[in-house]
């Protein structure tokens, strides 16, 4: 028998105990029978939970790896910076639910194909904007304030990127976080001087540094930093 129970912390969250009993991170699908990157999914008492790979996102890695927030609840508005196919961002869309928001950016043009045909048309909470993160000032109009910037782009500028799109779509006290991977950014320098780089450019710009949680195993050269605007 299956059992699903909600995260000791964060809501929206749950874990799935299988008969095996495996223990899996989830989400509520807010699409129910819909897959997004081949996650299994799990009916239980009328409801339906998709497993939340910490191999495949980020964020769920974070989580494993006793991160103390997420910063992320129903009827957040969120503007998520590099979503790629949508396999993170389709779990933020699951949490912050039908009353929230997702602006999702990426400038690839195959990625956000299959973003908008795996995540988009199955979810009234996303909107999908082809856009570069390094220039905000072509779709800040669209996105207006937001709770949350979720950060995961693959730049040398990650902080920078960051700042720039917080001075003009989050709001004041609204937080920020951003998974810096090490060598998108210098692949000769060691990975402990990137991240204090980066975190200096975010305390110079108005953010408070909250949590710096490493992502190994799941992620090399990551860590996911939590901030404050």
């Amino acid at each position: 028998m299956v059992v699903v129970k909600p995260h000791e912390k964060f809501y929206g969250v749950y874990w799935v105990i299988t008969d095996e009993g495996e223990k899996i991170l989830a989400t509520k699908n807010l699409a129910p029978g819909v897959q997004v990157y081949g996650e299994r999914l799990f009916k239980v008492g009328g409801e339906e939970y998709r497993a939340w790979s910490p191999y495949r996102s980020k964020l769920s890695a974070a989580i494993w790896n006793k991160i103390k927030q997420i910063y992320v609840t129903e009827g957040f508005r969120v503007l998520y910076l590099g979503c790629a196919t949508g396999t993170t961002a389709s779990h933020v869309s699951d949490i912050i639910g039908s009353g929230g928001i997702l602006y999702g950016v990426d400038f690839a043009p195959r990625v956000m194909i299959q973003f908008k045909q795996n995540v988009v048309q199955h979810r009234k909470n996303v909107i999908p904007i082809f856009a570069d993160a390094r220039k905000p000032k072509e779709y800040a109009h669209i996105v207006g304030k937001v709770d949350l910037i979720y950060c995961d782009v693959a730049q040398p500028e990650q902080a920078k990127i960051l700042v720039d799109n917080a001075i003009l779509t989050l709001k004041y006290g609204g937080h920020g976080m951003i998974a810096i991977k090490a060598r998108s950014i210098d692949s000769v320098e060691e990975p402990e001087l990137v991240y204090k780089r980066e975190i200096r450019i975010l305390e110079e710009n108005s953010f408070k540094i909250l949590e710096v949680v490493n992502l190994e195993p799941y992620e090399k050269d990551h860590v996911m930093i939590s901030v404050q605007y």
